[in-house]
């Protein structure tokens, strides 16, 4: 009955997903299905001959940056041996597990809180604080749908098409201050991170709060979709130690966001982005969707960006 609401609040996006699943991969086709996303979502034209905006070049690279590499930075297990072969196994978190099925995973053997996360996509996340009280039954239900998706027909994002769909377990980690942990989330064009934003509070009455600053933490004045949050975000510690490790992660890309934890002095990786909210999320002022696509350089190839047939 939920799902029922939603598709009738919003009937022609999931027409839209719809026809995401059903087209083909090749460039006529994805850029077909990404011009009708993008018109819904922002009521505007995509421009993919000549980008200008974040959110414009971000539909650009997913047509045309399709380097097999990203597969694995994008993949929750196998990022983790690309992180440490650059920067270090000391900014890996622990892996518990890595399995297949749901029912694989043995919870005996698992400690009191953990985490427990789909490999393939984005969001498939369980938080549990308490074993005692994790609903095994609830957790099946959502793991085995989210084994079946494919998170590349969502959005087009190339990176995801070819990620094997598995549930990794880490342990639960925590600063002992805040309830959810910052994130701090590094945005890096062509090796460069030119701004960064902190996610807080996901699971407030709000919902998420997003806050962007510049490299030497002076607050941006623009929202990117999500709320500011409204108050002072100290200044992390490490601060200037993960801009270059978000820097060394990054070289040879035309634009990606790293994402780190900073606990207790430590420093943790997270994940790897290419295309942040799909380059489906608004910016107020929007003249900041502008400024930042400025910051991507677009490397053209005649010969790739040629149509094939859908």
């Amino acid at each position: 009955m939920k799902k029922l609401k939603e598709i009738l609040k919003n009937p022609v996006y999931y027409l839209i997903k719809l026809i995401g699943k059903c087209l083909p991969d090749n460039l006529s086709c994805n850029k077909f299905y990404l011009k009708i996303l993008y018109r819904n979502k922002f009521k505007n034209k995509l421009d993919i001959e000549d980008p200008k905006t974040f959110n414009e070049k971000i539909q650009w690279l997913k047509l045309y940056d399709r380097n097999p590499e990203y597969t694995k930075m994008v993949d929750k297990y196998e990022v983790k041996k690309y992180v440490k072969n650059l920067i270090g196994e000391e900014y890996i978190i622990d892996t518990l597990g890595i399995y297949d099925t749901f029912d694989d995973i043995d919870f005996s053997k698992l400690p009191d809180k953990f985490v427990l996360k789909c490999t393939h996509d984005s969001g498939g996340v369980v938080v549990c604080k308490d074993k005692e009280t994790i609903d095994v039954k609830k957790c099946r239900k959502k793991f085995k749908k989210l084994l079946r998706r494919n998170y590349f027909y969502n959005g087009r994002e190339f990176p995801y098409k070819n990620v094997k769909p598995r549930i990794i377990v880490e342990p639960f980690m925590s600063d002992g201050i805040n309830e959810d942990l910052l994130d701090y989330k590094f945005m890096c064009f062509n090796g460069k991170v030119k701004c960064s934003f902190v996610c807080s509070e996901r699971r407030s009455e709000k919902g998420l709060a997003v806050d962007f600053f510049d490299n030497n933490w002076n607050h941006l004045p623009f929202e990117r979709h999500y709320r500011n949050l409204g108050k002072e975000i100290k200044k992390p510690d490490n601060l200037e130690k993960m801009i270059a490790l978000a820097e060394k992660l990054s070289k040879g890309t035309s634009f990606v966001r790293v994402d780190f934890y900073d606990i207790n002095g430590n420093i943790y990786f997270g994940e790897m982005t290419f295309y942040p909210g799909s380059g489906l999320e608004e910016f107020n002022p929007e003249d900041w969707d502008y400024k930042l696509g400025e910051l991507i350089t677009i490397k053209r190839d005649d010969e790739n960006e040629k149509d094939s047939i859908c």
